[in-house]
């Protein structure tokens, strides 16, 4: 039996006997013509959000780098907006190779900065992927320590013997690594026994309303257990309002990212010299 919501490796369904597949194959075309478009123009750029500390909320621990990209009429497109149909495609692997490119431009530029840049663990065995990793490294020896990788949890999940000698590697030198979306469904905790994750961040869904949501208080609960039994320091994601983050406070959460505290800009602190407003992704 044809599945009609399977997609191809291109990301386009190949059944279009009914109107909605029909309207997901467009979308999706539309969707990949943008991006590559965005890319062969550079049109990509980082939004910056801050990581703060639990305990000194005024200082962020570090800044999550999150790609977008430009569209036709100069439009600031969000991940969300196009990163599933292109990820598993070579475009995601060249976004992720800008998106690096753009990291360790900003740490080298920034001396003080510590950045999270994300990749898919597809982009593991990309050489150009690695070639921009291994230049930007050469060029300041600082960089390393200041440059962490998120690795969504779906993505790591699929390799992740490959994924476990890659990080063992780069750790030995001074790169770190944070699991993205923890609790979204996909680990195995033997693996997650076997990476050694610097950092869990905890899935948004787990986070949002968490003041008033006996659910998500137990799930919590239960996730930073286990963060914590692996010695693996914790960030909860999508924080928005000061009840969910004074409960996340309550329960030792040691950084929180969201709203809150600060929306995704492609122009951050240390480039708002001029005096002009930021704009926001």
């Amino acid at each position: 039996m044809t599945n009609r919501g399977a997609h191809t490796a291109t990301g386009i369904s190949p059944d279009l006997d009914s109107p909605l597949s029909y309207a997901v194959a467009e979308q999706d075309r539309a969707t990949i013509a943008m991006v590559r478009r965005a890319i062969e123009h550079r049109e990509v750029m980082l939004a910056y959000q801050p990581v703060i500390q639990t305990r000194r909320p005024e200082q962020p621990a570090f800044y999550e780098g999150l790609i977008r990209v430009l569209d036709e009429t100069g439009r600031i497109i969000p991940a969300k907006d196009f990163i599933e149909t292109v990820e598993m495609t070579e475009l995601g692997r060249k976004l992720d190779c800008l998106a690096l490119e753009m990291g360790l431009q900003a740490l080298l530029e920034q001396e003080d900065l510590r950045l999270a840049v994300n990749m898919s663990a597809r982009s593991i065995g990309y050489p150009n992927w690695m070639k921009t990793l291994n230049r930007g490294l050469a060029i300041d020896e600082t960089i390393a320590d200041r440059l962490i990788l998120e690795i969504t949890e779906s993505s790591a999940m699929h390799m992740p013997e490959l994924v476990t000698v890659f990080m063992e590697d780069l750790q030995a030198r001074g790169v770190s690594f944070a699991l993205d979306d923890f609790g979204a469904g996909y680990t195995s905790f033997r693996y997650l026994r076997d990476f050694y994750f610097d950092i869990l961040k905890i899935d948004g869904q787990f986070i949002r309303g968490i003041a008033i949501d006996p659910d998500n208080q137990a799930l919590t609960k239960s996730l930073l257990d286990i963060a914590r039994h692996f010695e693996m320091f914790t960030v909860a994601e999508a924080v928005e309002s000061s009840a969910d983050a004074e409960y996340l406070a309550a329960l030792g959460v040691d950084c929180m990212q969201g709203y809150y505290f600060g929306v995704p800009t492609v122009h951050p602190q240390w480039e708002a010299k001029s005096g002009s407003g930021r704009k926001t992704a």
